[in-house]
């Protein structure tokens, strides 16, 4: 039986905004303000106060931004918010995304997507941004009802894999991500750069040669 090899996006897959070194952070909201009149700080309200049950998907993005945007001074549509949002938000790791290419050559391996995300932007990156050419399935929380590190959101994505012959390899940014993933049993890798994918043993003896070196 082939092994399930599970990826985070945001900060693995796709840049990370948040990045703690400034250098390598990727803010797609750099030119918000200038383009939309929305500041940094403003949006990031949102977040703190709604996002949680959009991304479990308890509410609708669309209508929590319909609510929220014009608390802020923005009268527009929310879906011109959302498209800008859905076209900046995808700056990708493609180091990582080709060495996973060549990986999932390998036939004991199967490469799922394991996010947090809602259900209009798991759409866009399933198949706007194409991940769907690449990974097996998104698991993702707003699909689940569970988000990550949630033990729940872990027995949840087992139950869609079904049974499996050797724990699940997961690559996410988050510490606590990783430590409830180990806790559930699977093998958890903190994730900071494509050499912790490439270099990983398991993963590095199914990989050509030029990868491996990268």
């Amino acid at each position: 039986m082939a092994r399930a090899i599970l990826f985070d996006i945001d900060g693995v897959l796709i840049h990370s905004m948040f990045h703690p070194d400034p250098n390598r952070a990727r803010r797609w909201d750099r030119y918000m303000k200038d383009d939309l009149g929305i500041a940094r700080e403003d949006w990031s309200e949102f977040f703190k106060q709604r996002f949680s049950s959009i991304v479990r998907g308890q509410t609708s993005l669309l209508s929590e931004l319909a609510n929220f945007l014009p608390t802020i001074g923005y009268n527009e549509s929310p879906l011109t918010f959302l498209a800008y949002w859905l076209k900046h938000d995808n700056q990708l790791n493609l180091q990582l995304i080709e060495a996973v290419k060549q990986f999932s050559k390998s036939p004991d391996v199967q490469i799922y997507l394991a996010t947090n995300q809602e259900h209009i932007r798991a759409f866009h990156l399933w198949t706007n941004v194409g991940f769907s050419h690449i990974f097996k399935d998104m698991f993702y929380a707003a699909r689940l009802g569970e988000a990550k590190p949630d033990p729940a959101y872990f027995q949840a994505v087992d139950t869609q894999l079904g049974q499996q012959n050797q724990p699940p390899l997961f690559f996410d940014d988050g510490q606590s991500n990783v430590d409830a993933a180990n806790a559930h049993g699977w093998e958890g890798v903190l994730f900071d750069q494509t050499t912790d994918f490439t270099n990983h043993p398991w993963v590095k003896a199914r990989l050509p040669a030029h990868i491996r070196k990268t």
